[in-house]
């Protein structure tokens, strides 16, 4: 099938992660994925939730918004609204999960590690580009412990990221912009780790079904585009990557 930007079917978006682009943030990224934009801000904080501190353990969690024009039109602040968007909450629990599913939070401390990603332009796949992006944020926090005593060593058990896929017409493909997305009868938002291990797998028919078929092949494409993803990950990171996977 012909897509609308030209792509394969088994063809990512370009894919741009620039670190450090907040100064004050012990972590900090903003990743690109075609016309989607993401700023992944890493917080690290000396303080625990109180089920964390009988435990002796750590905590990772995660808050995500969508600035007012990063779509078409404007949307109104949760601040405003005086209420959080179901939509947000929904998405910074994933975000959250998917990156305590790789974190030893025994071994973080009495620490918080919270993950801030702003949408500043949408156009599909936001909060998968927010998982795979806030990973990098969060291993440049934990490097940022380990410079300053804090922690002895980077307590990743491995790589985390994540991509879309769907069905459109009788085509399964990847990575779907907001166009896509729309038109899509089926699409899913794949978190996967880089061993191969799924985290979370959300899928859903839009005025249709798929079949056990369907799944695999879309199961598949994924791993296919997550696996360049955490190469991706591991180029960027450079010497950090090798202390990635050695807490187990």
């Amino acid at each position: 099938m012909d897509r609308l930007n030209g792509r394969e079917y088994n063809q990512m978006r370009p894919v741009t992660i620039t670190r450090g682009i907040n100064k004050h943030a012990e972590g900090s990224v903003l990743i690109e994925v075609g016309d989607t934009r993401v700023i992944c801000t890493a917080s690290v904080e000396e303080r625990v939730p109180m089920w964390c501190k009988i435990e002796s353990k750590g905590w990772v969690t995660a808050e995500y918004s969508m600035l007012p024009r990063s779509t078409g039109h404007r949307t109104t602040r949760d601040s405003t609204r005086n209420r959080p968007n179901s939509r947000s909450l929904e998405i910074q629990r994933l975000i959250g999960r998917s990156l305590r599913a790789v974190t030893n939070l025994r071994a973080l401390g009495e620490h918080t590690i919270t993950l801030d990603c702003d949408v500043i332009q949408a156009d599909g796949g936001t909060r998968t580009a927010s998982i795979t992006g806030a990973f990098v944020a969060m291993v440049e926090a934990m490097q940022w412990m380990v410079n300053h005593g804090k922690i002895k060593s980077i307590p990743i058990t491995d790589f985390i990221a994540a991509t879309s896929v769907g069905r459109l017409g009788e085509q399964i493909i990847m990575d779907l912009c907001y166009e896509e997305d729309s038109a899509a009868e089926v699409d899913m938002n794949i978190v996967m780790t880089g061993g191969g291990r799924f985290v979370e797998i959300q899928g859903s028919g839009e005025e249709s079904t798929f079949s056990r078929k369907d799944t695999d092949q879309m199961l598949d494409l994924a791993q296919i585009g997550i696996v360049q993803l955490v190469d991706y990950q591991r180029q960027l990171l450079g010497p950090i990557a090798d202390s990635i996977g050695r807490q187990s």
